[in-house]
């Protein structure tokens, strides 16, 4: 049976692919600083991964096969970014190689491999979209290549294989996740229904008229543990989303229609989401009295910053997956069911109302 170790399993990538390595029989151990019950089956274990003395005594008894690194920490600067992620995996990759059963390691980043950090986001010279994997690395400094170079350093010593994947932005299941564009969107449509306010696309023209795609978290995580089982997709970096493209100008009116309103015309450029949503949270709490909500917290489920970011780019984002096909993985989810499916078990878990 293999056995996963999952950091970040309380996440919206880590959470989504427990459930799919559980369905499949796998011996699941996840890693969180606040270490959550909601997956039944996870041997949880709370950690802090810039703690290595403590994290070594917390993995010490695990015997894993497998490691996912699926979590980051956001900090004021990319030099800080760099330095504490990059510790992160340092210190993970040390603390389960006494086992010497490790014999794979995938790692979750992104697209700002491509479109480069916050600090320089969507700017300078960028590669041609769509986003291929073998386009060179830009030439900034970057926290996603600094936690690929310790993967990279600790697979030489200690000899297991590896997986990098770069999904888009990813539609999930997780409540107080940092980079959460569908519930933050469920958020923000509750709100305008239920007050009246303009459900105005926050984002640039660029994004409203440009191609784009996204990420199922439920498909990131069958890419997940395709890559790890497949002895082809070793050693690899993957792009990873739906399969499908979309305009925002299609697609907003799509989400305005399952909420029962009606999407405000574009006028060119949006009201970014952090503005709109400023001094919402009493407005949520009377929501979520009302209608007996599980989740008073509007910061508990909005992510406006991270959701601005995205819908706010300069420039198109579409990204190719023919590197996945051609090595067996044909996985296929439309975006507005992604969405959809989301705000069904939002409804369906008292989220939303």
């Amino acid at each position: 049976m293999p056995v996963a170790l999952i950091a970040g399993v309380t996440g919206i990538v880590g959470n989504n692919l427990a459930h799919q390595l559980l369905s499949n029989g796998w011996q699941v151990h996840g890693l969180a600083r606040r270490p959550s019950a909601d997956i039944a089956g996870v041997n949880f274990i709370p950690a802090d991964l810039l703690d290595p003395t403590a994290l070594r005594n917390a993995v010490a008894h695990l015997k894993p096969t497998h490691v996912f690194i699926t979590t980051w920490l956001r900090q004021p600067t990319e030099a800080e970014n760099i330095r504490v992620n990059s510790a992160m995996v340092r210190n993970l990759l040390e603390a389960v190689s006494h086992a010497n059963t490790l014999q794979h390691v995938a790692l979750v980043t992104g697209l700002k491999h491509y479109l480069g950090p916050f600090e320089a986001y969507g700017k300078g010279t960028l590669p041609a979209t769509p986003f291929r994997e073998e386009q060179p690395r830009l030439a900034i400094e970057n926290f996603y290549y600094a936690q690929e170079d310790e993967v990279f350093a600790a697979a030489r010593r200690h000899n297991f294989t590896w997986s990098v994947h770069r999904p888009h932005t990813i539609i999930g299941f997780a409540l107080g996740n940092a980079m959460n564009m569908g519930v933050t969107l469920a958020a923000y449509a509750t709100i305008c229904r239920e007050t009246g306010r303009p459900f105005l696309f926050p984002g640039s023209s660029a994004q409203w008229n440009s191609l784009t795609d996204m990420t199922d978290a439920r498909l990131l995580a069958r890419h997940l543990e395709w890559a790890a089982t497949t002895p082809a997709a070793r050693d690899q970096a993957f792009n990873v989303v739906n399969g499908d493209v979309f305009r925002w100008s299609w697609m907003w009116p799509r989400l305005a229609s399952w909420f029962g309103i009606e999407p405000a015309p574009f006028p060119g450029e949006g009201t970014p989401l952090e503005q709109q949503l400023t001094g919402t949270e009493d407005i949520w709490r009377d929501i979520a009295k009302s209608h007996n909500l599980t989740e008073p917290d509007l910061n508990r489920l909005a992510s406006a910053w991270h959701t601005d970011a995205d819908l706010g780019r300069p420039i198109e984002v579409v990204t190719d997956m023919s590197k996945s096909r051609k090595l067996g993985f044909l996985d296929y989810q439309p975006t507005d069911d992604s969405f959809f499916d989301l705000f069904t078990r939002l409804r369906k878990d008292h989220i939303i109302p």
